[in-house]
C-alpha cells in the first residue's frame, strides 16, 4: 500500500541544481494553484556523484530544505545509484570493502566499472549480508529528511561498454535460497529488484511508522512489493506519448500497479501541445511524474505558455478530485492484486475488438479516453466503448486537450474537493458521489479511507464504505449499505450527482451515512436536460482556445518554405528533395530514359529513413535542416538552386534531423562527379549528446532506409539478386513481404527489374553495414528496405548505410 502523498503529482528534472531552485519550483506550483506533492533530486545533489552524500555548496542543509518543503505540503525524493565510487576515504567505499560486499570478477577481485563518479564498485545485492549493509546506509540517510528514494542505473548500468552493463562472467555470491554463487548472466534481471528491496528495508528500519516509497528503473516479478516503476528514458515525441498508455497497462498486467512514464518525455524538448496532451492523460496514470533531461527546455507546467499551463492545471485538479477513488483502487490492488489501471477489455473480456484499444484505459468503473494524435482532441476521436451503459461527465473542465471521461452504468464514483496537495484534505471535507445507474436503476461503489500512511490500517484503523443507489418509483435512494473498519464515520456533507447522459446530471445534498432521496425528472425533462447539456458542452469546446499548434516544421526561412522542393540535377539524374519535411526525396528521375522511380507525395512515401524497427518511428516526420550544399555551406533555400546550377563540381546536399535523445539522422545525397550515372545516399544516425545513465551510448537504434518505388507495370516487375550464399533470387509481387538475413542477403547489389521496358534500378550497398533486407509489395508500389543492426550509438560509433542507385538496361 503506497503512502497517499505518493499518489499526488511529482515534479522532477535532471537536475534541480540547488536548494534555492528546488524551493522556487515548488513555491511556483503553489502560487499558480497547480497541484503538486513531490519534488525530486537527481544525481547533481550529491558531492561528486557519491551516493549518500550532499553537495556542500548547492545543498548545504538538506534537512532544513526539506522542512521548508514540508511546511508548504511537499515531500522530497532523492536518487541513489548502485555504482559506488572506488575511492579510499569515502565512507561508503571503505565500509563496503571492509564488509566484502562488492561484485567480483572471475579472478575474485572486485569488478570496477565506469559510472557517474568514474571508477565504481557495485554491491552484490544477491547476498543478505550486502542487503543488510545497504539498508543500514539507507537508514542513516533518511535522517536527513529523505521522504523517498529513487533507485536509478540499477540494471546495473555501466559506461563505456557496448552492452551498457557489466560482463556476464562477473561473480555474485548469492545466498542459497536465491541460487547461490552464480555469474552475472544468472542474476542480471533480478539485480534491480534486490537493490529496491534492500532500499525499502532500509527505509522501514529508519522509520517504521511510515510506508517507504521507492522508485526503481529495473525490476522483476515481485518488485511491486518494494517499489514503483517508471518506464525509463523516453523521448519527447508523439510516438512515445502513444506508447506510454499500453506500457503502463502491460506493467499492470505483469503485476506492477504503480507505474507511469516521464510525462512530456525525458529526452528532447516537448512542444506545448505535446506536453499539455501528455499531462492530460498522465495525470490519470497510477504514478504521475513529469521529468526531463539536462539541456532540454524547462518542462514545468507553466513553461509552455498560458494555454498549456491551464490544461495542466485542469488535468492535475482532476487527479486530485479523483484521489479518493484512486486511493481506493490501490487498496483493492493491495488486497486482491487487480491492477489500478486496466485495459478496456476488462469491462468485457468477450469482445476481441477491445483488446486493440491503445488510447483508453479503465480506473475501476471510470473509463479514460485520450487522444495521442496531434491533430485531434479526445472529443473528436471515435472511442470504442464496452457494452453496457457508459455516461460521459466532467468537472465543468472539458477541454479539447483533455481526455474524455465516462462512468460505467451501475457504478458510484467518490470524488473529493480540488486541492493543491494531499495534506490539504481533511476527513470532514465535503464528499461527492457521481452515480451512473444501470439498466435496472441500481449502482454501487466503495471508498477506502485511512491515515494515508503507516500501518494502522492493517489493525483495522480504517473506514471502508459501501454505497448503494436504487431507483424506485422515480425516487433514487442513496445510502451506506455496509461499512468495515474501526473508524467512526466523519461528520461531512455528501453531494449526490446522478448522471443522465450527455454530461447532464441532477443533484441532491445530504449527510454522509444517512439516506438521501432524489426525485428523478420525467423522461421529457431528461431529454431536455441532456440536449441542453450537449449543446452547452459543444459551445464550451468551441469557445476554448486549445493549446496552439506550433509543431509544424519552420524551415530555415519559415514554414512557408517547408514544402518547396530543392532540385539536385547532374548527369543522368534529377532529384527533387523537400528538406524540411522529413528530408524526403519525392522524385528520382532518370533523364536518359525519362523514368521516375520513386512513388511519392510531399506528405508521404518517397525516400524516407526511420530510427527504429517500428513503422513510423522517429525520423520520417522530424524537421530536417540543410547543413550544406556544395560548394558553399549554409545556403538559404532561395539561393540553393542558383548555387547548384552554377557548380561544376559534384552535386550534393547534406541534411540532418533531430530525432531526440541527443541523436540526429544525417543524410548526404550526391551525384558523383566521376560517374554521373550514379546517385549516392550516405545515411547515418549520429550521437551529438547522450542522456543520463547512458554510459556514453544512446538508446538502442536501428537505421532503416525506406524507399518506396512505383510500379508502372506491376505484373512485369521483379526484385532480383544473387545472395551471399550464391543462390539466385527473383521475387515477384505475389510473394508479399519477405525478409532476407544472414547468407540470404543480397551480396551487395539487388535490382528492381521492369521487364516491360527493359530497365532495372540497381541498388548497391556494403553488406557489412546491412543486417537485413526487406521487400514489401504494395498496390502499385514496392519497398526495398535496408536495415542496420540494432545497437546503441556513441559519439565515436555512428550507424551508417551508404548506398548507390544506377539505372541499367536489361534483357
Amino acid at each position: 500500500m503506497p503512502p497517499k502523498w505518493s499518489l499526488g503529482y511529482h515534479q522532477c528534472r535532471w537536475s534541480y541544481d540547488s536548494s534555492e531552485k528546488v524551493l522556487k519550483v515548488v513555491r511556483t506550483f503553489r502560487e499558480k494553484g497547480i497541484p503538486c506533492d513531490v519534488v525530486w533530486m537527481d544525481i547533481d545533489y550529491m558531492d561528486g556523484f557519491r551516493c549518500f552524500t550532499f553537495d556542500s555548496n548547492r545543498f548545504p542543509d538538506p534537512k532544513s530544505m526539506v522542512n521548508d518543503l514540508h511546511s508548504i505540503g511537499c515531500t522530497a525524493i532523492w536518487m541513489l545509484d548502485p555504482g559506488i565510487k572506488k575511492e579510499e576515504g569515502y565512507f561508503v567505499y571503505d565500509s563496503g570493502s571492509k564488509n566484502d560486499v562488492w561484485i567480483q570478477k572471475a579472478d575474485v577481485s572486485p569488478f570496477v566499472g565506469d559510472v557517474w563518479p568514474g571508477d565504481c564498485v557495485f554491491p552484490d545485492y544477491t547476498s543478505q549480508k550486502t542487503r543488510a549493509w545497504w539498508a543500514s546506509l539507507v537508514k542513516d540517510f533518511i535522517s536527513n529528511g529523505v521522504d523517498g528514494i529513487w533507485n536509478d542505473m540499477n540494471e546495473p548500468a555501466v559506461f563505456k561498454t557496448t552492452t551498457k552493463t557489466m560482463p556476464e562472467n562477473n561473480i555474485h555470491r548469492g545466498d542459497a535460497d536465491v541460487g547461490g554463487v552464480q555469474n552475472h548472466s544468472y542474476y542480471h534481471n533480478v539485480y534491480g529488484m534486490l537493490m529496491a528491496r534492500s532500499t525499502y528495508e532500509g527505509m522501514a528500519m529508519g522509520n517504521a511508522a511510515k510506508r517507504p516509497f521507492v522508485l526503481t528503473r529495473a525490476g522483476f516479478i515481485g518488485s511491486q512489493r518494494y517499489a514503483a516503476t517508471w518506464t525509463g528514458d523516453n523521448l519527447s515525441n508523439w510516438e512515445h506519448l502513444h506508447m506510454s498508455l499500453p506500457m503502463v497497462l502491460q506493467l499492470g498486467l505483469s503485476g506492477q500497479p504503480l507505474s507511469g512514464p516521464d510525462i512530456g518525455g525525458f529526452a528532447g524538448n516537448a512542444t506545448p501541445k505535446l506536453f499539455g496532451r501528455w499531462m492530460g492523460v498522465g495525470a490519470l496514470f497510477p504514478f504521475s511524474r513529469g521529468h526531463t533531461e539536462t539541456g532540454s527546455v524547462d518542462h514545468e507546467p507553466w513553461s509552455f505558455g498560458e494555454e498549456c499551463e491551464e490544461v495542466c492545471r485542469l488535468a492535475l485538479l482532476r487527479r486530485y478530485r479523483l484521489l479518493p477513488h484512486i486511493y481506493t483502487l490501490f487498496y483493492r490492488s493491495h488486497t486482491t492484486g487487480i491492477p489500478v489501471a486496466t485495459p478496456v477489455f476488462f469491462a468485457d473480456p468477450q469482445d476481441p475488438e477491445l483488446r486493440k484499444v491503445e488510447t483508453s484505459f479503465l480506473l475501476g468503473p471510470l473509463l479514460v479516453c485520450a487522444s495521442t494524435s496531434p491533430n485531434k482532441g479526445a472529443h473528436e476521436c471515435a472511442h470504442k466503448l464496452p457494452k453496457g451503459i457508459w455516461l460521459p461527465f466532467d468537472f465543468a473542465d472539458s477541454h479539447p486537450d483533455l481526455p474524455v471521461l465516462y462512468l460505467c452504468g451501475g457504478a458510484i464514483l467518490p470524488v473529493g474537493l480540488p486541492i493543491r496537495h494531499v495534506g490539504e484534505a481533511n476527513l470532514e471535507d465535503d464528499l461527492s458521489l457521481i452515480v451512473a445507474l444501470d439498466e435496472n436503476g441500481k449502482a454501487e461503489g466503495i471508498l477506502f479511507e485511512d491515515a494515508g500512511d503507516g500501518y494502522a490500517f492493517t489493525q483495522g484503523d480504517y473506514l471502508l464504505t459501501y454505497y448503494s443507489a436504487e431507483l424506485h418509483s422515480s425516487v433514487v435512494t442513496v445510502k451506506v449499505f455496509k461499512s468495515e473498519g474501526s473508524w467512526r464515520r466523519p461528520k461531512r456533507n455528501l453531494k449526490i450527482n446522478i448522471l443522465l447522459g450527455g454530461g447532464a446530471m441532477v443533484s441532491a445534498d445530504g449527510v454522509d451515512g444517512g439516506e438521501i432521496h432524489l426525485t428523478m425528472p420525467s423522461e421529457s425533462q431528461v431529454s431536455s436536460l441532456v440536449a441542453t447539456s450537449e449543446l452547452e458542452h459543444k459551445k464550451r469546446l468551441e469557445m476554448i482556445q486549445p493549446i496552439p499548434d506550433i509543431d509544424e516544421p519552420s524551415g530555415q526561412e519559415g514554414a512557408e518554405l517547408s514544402k518547396i522542393p530543392v532540385d539536385l540535377k547532374s548527369g543522368d539524374w534529377l532529384l527533387k528533395i523537400v528538406p524540411w519535411i522529413g528530408g524526403r526525396i519525392i522524385s528520382m528521375t532518370h533523364l536518359p530514359s525519362d523514368s521516375q522511380w520513386l512513388h511519392s507525395r510531399i506528405e508521404i512515401n518517397g525516400y524516407e529513413e526511420y530510427s527504429g524497427t517500428e513503422y513510423r518511428s522517429a525520423g520520417c516526420t522530424e524537421e530536417y535542416k540543410v547543413t550544406s550544399f556544395f560548394p558553399l555551406n549554409n545556403l538559404s533555400s532561395k539561393n540553393c538552386r542558383r548555387y547548384l546550377e552554377q557548380s561544376g563540381e559534384e552535386e550534393s546536399i547534406c541534411m540532418e534531423g533531430d530525432i531526440g535523445g541527443g541523436l540526429v539522422l544525417q543524410r548526404q545525397i550526391s551525384i558523383l562527379k566521376d560517374n554521373p550515372k550514379i546517385v549516392q545516399i550516405d545515411s547515418s544516425i549520429q550521437a551529438r549528446s547522450v542522456g543520463a545513465g547512458s554510459g556514453g551510448f544512446s538508446r538502442l537504434v536501428c537505421l532503416r532506409v525506406h524507399p518506396t518505388f512505383t510500379l508502372l507495370h506491376p505484373t512485369e516487375v521483379v526484385v532480383a539478386f544473387t545472395a551471399i550464399n550464391g543462390s539466385k533470387q527473383e521475387i515477384s509481387p505475389e510473394s508479399g513481404e519477405i525478409i532476407f538475413e544472414g547468407d540470404l542477403r543480397p551480396n551487395g547489389e539487388w535490382m528492381l527489374v521492369d521487364k516491360c521496358v527493359g530497365l532495372s534500378l540497381v541498388n548497391r550497398f556494403d553488406p557489412s553495414e546491412v543486417s537485413k533486407c526487406l521487400v514489401h509489395w504494395g498496390t502499385g508500389d514496392v519497398n526495398m528496405e535496408l536495415w542496420s543492426e540494432e545497437r546503441p550509438v556513441s559519439k565515436d560509433t555512428p550507424i551508417r548505410i551508404c548506398h548507390q542507385y544506377e539505372v541499367r538496361q536489361t534483357n
